[in-house]
């Protein structure tokens, strides 16, 4: 691959790493898991770039890769191994003034959508993330009509998860 190729991928990499490091989370529990899906997403990206034509925002096709790349390693992985909690390895700065209600709050989201399956946990995050119907719908490859049912089916699933 040339150099200037090259130094393209690394900048739009750096700028919209986060974007790896969400897919990551959300589909990993533990450092070493993260750290491991992360590499493979990135590899997946290098791999696949000199294809990317651009029709779509570079970002949006980032969640593309990303998530069908983590989502096919969730299938092998549910079939084989198991992971440490993520909530074990965090480390905090413990402070008198301390307010864990929201990190409470989103401990208890992400253990919901744990309960989700692959894809509906791609949906969900896209949701999260503010992406419109649309850019949902491309980057999953859906519809947009089957992206809001699909949207609202969730809503309705989460609810019962989170209120039994």
């Amino acid at each position: 691959m040339n150099k200037e190729l090259e130094n393209s991928f690394v900048e739009l990499l750096e700028k919209h790493q986060n974007i790896i490091h969400k897919v990551c989370r959300l589909y990993t529990n533990n450092y070493d898991a993260h750290n491991d899906l992360f590499q493979e997403i990135t590899i997946q990206l290098w791999k696949a770039y000199p294809k990317f034509r651009g029709d779509a925002k570079f970002s949006t096709w980032m969640y593309r890769v990303g998530l069908n790349t983590a989502i096919t390693l969730y299938r092998k992985s549910k079939r084989t191994i198991n992971t440490q909690d993520f909530n074990g390895v965090e480390f905090k700065i413990k402070s008198e003034a301390y307010d864990d209600t929201e990190e409470v709050q989103l401990k208890i989201l992400y253990q919901a959508v744990r309960e989700l399956n692959d894809i509906e946990k791609a949906l969900i995050f896209l949701y999260l993330e503010d992406k419109d119907y649309r850019e949902i719908s491309e980057t999953m490859g859906i519809s947009e009509v089957n992206a809001r049912v699909k949207m609202n089916r969730i809503k309705n699933k989460l609810k019962t998860i989170l209120n039994p």
